[in-house]
């Protein structure tokens, strides 16, 4: 094996316990929260809180996906320090969310159909979406499979860019499924978690458009 296949397999091991990590820090995070309500009534298995938690699981999980193939396959040093940020955060967030429904005592997946709660309980919040692009029906601004095959295929800076340029309509798509939750979740934990990601990804967004203007690219079109 080359030093430089050994030392990306290396990485990538690392940056797998490292996102293991992250998972078990924020299911920790998730359960103890959702236990300090105890005594509560939980919420239904269709409210916007719990669905919110299951798709917004999904949604970050391609970024997370996004974010281990840039970091394979470019040495952009910037790219691959925003992806690792990516990376962690999201998965963080994933083990919250999944800790919320484990103490809810409602199951990871649903027969609803993707994106059900936003038509339930946010329908004001679905007009910010005409336009974005979607892998599945209902799930807003998803990278196609086709996308996710460009980015696996392209290397060093193309790549970087590819990344970039993804994650631009990835992180609106959240943002939107965010605010809906952020204004019609019940539980506290779950509108301030919506919030955050709202804030944060709302400001990553004009970070990622300055990172592809100085790499000669811009977002895709809507």
């Amino acid at each position: 094996m080359s030093d430089l296949l050994r030392g990306r397999a290396g990485a990538a091991a690392v940056a797998l316990l490292v996102v293991a990590v992250a998972a078990a820090a924020g299911l920790l995070a998730g359960a103890r929260i959702a236990s300090e309500g105890a005594g509560t009534r939980a919420p239904a298995d269709s409210s916007v809180d719990a669905g919110f938690a299951r798709d917004m699981q999904v949604h970050h999980a391609q970024a997370v996906q996004m974010s281990m193939l840039v970091r394979e396959n470019t040495d952009d040093q910037e790219v691959r320090a925003l992806a690792l940020d990516v990376l962690l955060t999201q998965q963080q967030q994933i083990g919250q969310m999944y800790g919320w429904l484990a103490s809810w005592g409602l199951s990871q997946v649903s027969d609803r159909p993707p994106m059900a709660w936003m038509h339930d309980g946010a329908d004001d919040q679905m007009s910010g979406m005409a336009g974005m692009g979607t892998s599945s029906p209902g799930m807003p601004a998803m990278a196609s499979q086709e996308q996710l095959e460009q980015l696996e295929r392209a290397q060093g800076p193309d790549a970087a860019v590819v990344y970039l340029q993804l994650l631009v309509p990835h992180h609106q798509g959240a943002v939107e499924m965010a605010r809906a939750a952020a204004t019609s979740a019940h539980e506290p934990q779950v509108r301030r978690l919506a919030q955050s990601i709202t804030d944060s990804q709302l400001s990553e967004i004009a970070v990622l458009e300055q990172m592809l203007a100085r790499r000669g690219a811009s977002a895709l079109p809507a």
